[in-house]
């Protein structure tokens, strides 16, 4: 077995880790909090209470996606929690609508480092050594300590179904990770990362979700997307794609039976007409195949779907891979 094969094994049936230190992380304090971010997001967060979590699309006014989010409720903030280096563009994009409600946006991506740990024994290895209530959602927030270490234990199923995002001051991080090393966990690279959530479906924004999508375009409607929470910024374009029905082109898993992995911006043309167009890409070792994420026209989006093509067949397949 390769090492980038162990190490995705290691994230979803071990314990694997890595120091994802760098992601952006926006802190919203002050008691408008839920509502100005309920006004500017797909989800509704006014029904988070402190542990919650979720995630949504940031919209703007068009209705087009400004960003991807996770997003963490604690008692006295709530937590935006993104792909490296978008707070110079999320934080003035909320500010700008933000007129005399009591709400600070405050940057913590270069104070807080952030330590993935995924794995189907990672539970166990916490209830050991985390002294706090371990979240049971599919996305929450926890604070506690790990050894003398304050930390907030953030789940999101982004590498596996068992995954968190253990959050402490960017000085502690190293201690965190030789803690991890001593038990028995593996470090993995950021490609064996980039392989697993393409393997769970997980989209990152920036490379696949961009502000030229429409936020039904990326098929997570039920986990990112209200459709009764009531008026937000873009709400309307939604809302009208909603009653259509359907969108023009949705983000699903391609299957390939060739050997090649199709680097990402490759386009499939079928009879003169762009079919699909990928935006991640990987060789899957749990399929033992070319694995990507892509945009596939309505029509050709439908689980079992195999568009042919130069590159081999593509299949379109269920993610994530469970």
């Amino acid at each position: 077995m390769s090492d980038l094969a162990s190490q995705c094994q290691a994230l979803r049936d071990g314990i694997g880790y890595c120091d994802l230190s760098g992601r952006t992380q926006i802190e919203m304090v002050g008691k408008d909090r839920a509502k100005v971010l309920h006004g500017l997001c797909t989800n509704d967060i006014k029904r988070l209470v402190p542990g919650d979590g979720c995630e949504a699309f940031l919209t703007n006014i068009q209705g087009k996606t400004s960003g991807y989010v996770n997003v963490f409720c604690q008692e006295a903030s709530l937590i935006v929690d993104t792909s490296p280096g978008l707070a110079a563009e999320i934080i003035p994009a909320l500010d700008r609508y933000i007129i005399r409600e009591d709400v600070k946006l405050v940057d913590r991506t270069n104070e807080w480092g952030e330590v993935l740990v995924s794995g189907s024994q990672t539970i166990g290895l916490l209830e050991s050594h985390f002294m706090g209530s371990i979240p049971v959602g599919r996305i929450g927030i926890a604070t506690g300590t790990i050894g003398d270490i304050q930390v907030q234990l953030r789940r999101l199923p982004y590498t596996s179904p068992e995954c968190f995002l253990i959050c402490c001051e960017l000085s502690q991080v190293a201690t965190l990770m030789a803690w991890l090393q001593r038990s028995d966990g593996v470090e993995c690279s950021d490609a064996a990362i980039d392989v697993a959530r393409i393997e769970m479906g997980v989209p990152i924004y920036g490379q696949d979700v961009t502000v030229d999508n429409l936020p039904q375009e990326i098929a997570r409607d039920r986990l990112a997307i209200s459709f009764t929470k009531g008026c937000y910024l873009g709400q309307e374009t939604v809302a009208r794609i909603d009653a259509l029905g359907h969108v023009n082109r949705r983000l699903v898993g391609l299957k390939f039976t060739g050997e090649s992995v199709p680097p990402p911006g490759t386009t499939i043309v079928v009879d003169t007409k762009q079919v699909a167009r990928l935006t991640s890409s990987c060789l899957s070792p749990r399929l033992n195949a070319p694995l990507a994420l892509a945009f596939v026209r309505r029509g050709s989006d439908k689980q079992g779907t195999v568009i042919r093509s130069e590159l081999g067949d593509a299949e379109v397949i269920d993610l994530p891979l469970l």
